[in-house]
């Protein structure tokens, strides 16, 4: 067990340095990530300018995970939504580069927010629809995943939750970025 831990930190590169970022870049950083925090709570679930690369990214899921089968290709949409900027992330902190990693996994978390909208649309489904398939045949992947799994009736709960994590991880995304500011070890001049 120690060996797959240990080959784990080396392949993640955890035991290097994260390359140097300069105060004035992880100030500004901060300041873009304080004024869409607030952006995105002024918008109280409503649909974000960065939801416009979402909703591509989530279509792709499923016309990329069909070959699966439908299960797979109803769910697909949200895993390649969520796992594309999680990939990013942890590549990034493969390469030990702050902003970028920083950049990406925080995205990752506000894809939670998305989610966190069309889940708690299952029941009401006043969403609008988008599909890459037959404009006839237009499914609301939450309300059919949720009747699936016999919790439809608790779509806003779900809902919740995940982007209560969404906010969650967005925050603590910001929080360790500020610490690092504060780390003068690893900033360049």
């Amino acid at each position: 067990m120690n060996e797959f831990v240990d080959s784990a930190v080396e392949w993640f590169g955890a035991r290097e340095d994260w390359r140097p970022v300069s105060r004035w870049a992880i100030g500004a950083w901060l300041v873009f990530y304080v004024v869409f925090l607030l952006y995105a709570f002024r918008m109280q679930g409503g649909y974000l300018f960065i939801d416009s690369a979402n909703l591509v990214v989530h279509e792709g899921g499923h016309l990329l995970f069909s070959w699966g089968g439908r299960t797979l290709c109803l769910w697909g949409g949200t895993i390649l939504q969520w796992a594309v900027p999680f990939l990013l992330a942890a590549y990034f902190f493969h390469q030990r580069q702050v902003a970028a990693f920083v950049f990406c996994l925080f995205f990752f978390f506000e894809n939670w927010l998305y989610t966190a909208t069309y889940m708690a649309d299952a029941r009401a489904m006043v969403l609008p629809l988008v599909t890459t398939g037959d404009s006839d045949f237009v499914e609301h992947d939450w309300n059919t995943i949720f009747s699936s799994l016999g919790v439809l009736q608790y779509d806003t709960t779900i809902a919740a939750v995940v982007r209560t994590l969404g906010w969650c991880g967005m925050l603590a995304c910001v929080g360790w970025l500020a610490a690092r500011a504060g780390n003068s070890d690893s900033l360049s001049a």
